[in-house]
């Protein structure tokens, strides 16, 4: 398996190249995924629209929620330019969502 870096890297660069278009049929390809060593796995994708860009990044695992000490170095590394916020999960589950939302107001709709 590549270092958290390299493998960081291979997965923003093949969000980046394939970004979701919204709304979106929430099927992700695998180019969008690794799994550590550890098993640690390990989803991050773009979403995009007209007016929003959304990173979000997920990590899974088999037999228990992944730490914040698991999920805090990828999240540096995927998330750019934006602070990830975590979604709220279900009780036992052992999965975390973090997203990070980036808006473009211009580009909006005005309110009425």
């Amino acid at each position: 398996m590549e270092d958290i870096g390299a493998t960081a890297a291979r997965l923003r660069s093949a969000a980046e190249a394939k970004p979701m278009r919204l709304p979106v049929n929430r099927r992700v390809d695998e180019t969008h995924h690794a799994v550590t060593p550890d098993g640690l796995s390990v989803w991050y994708t773009i979403q995009v629209s007209p007016h929003s860009r959304i990173q979000e990044a997920i990590f899974e695992r088999a037999n228990r929620m992944p730490s914040d000490e698991e999920c805090r170095p990828w999240l540096d590394l995927l998330i750019a330019g934006a602070q990830a916020v975590e979604a709220p999960g279900l009780p036992g589950s052992t999965t975390r969502r973090f997203e990070a939302f980036e808006r473009s107001p211009e580009r909006e709709a005005p309110l009425a």
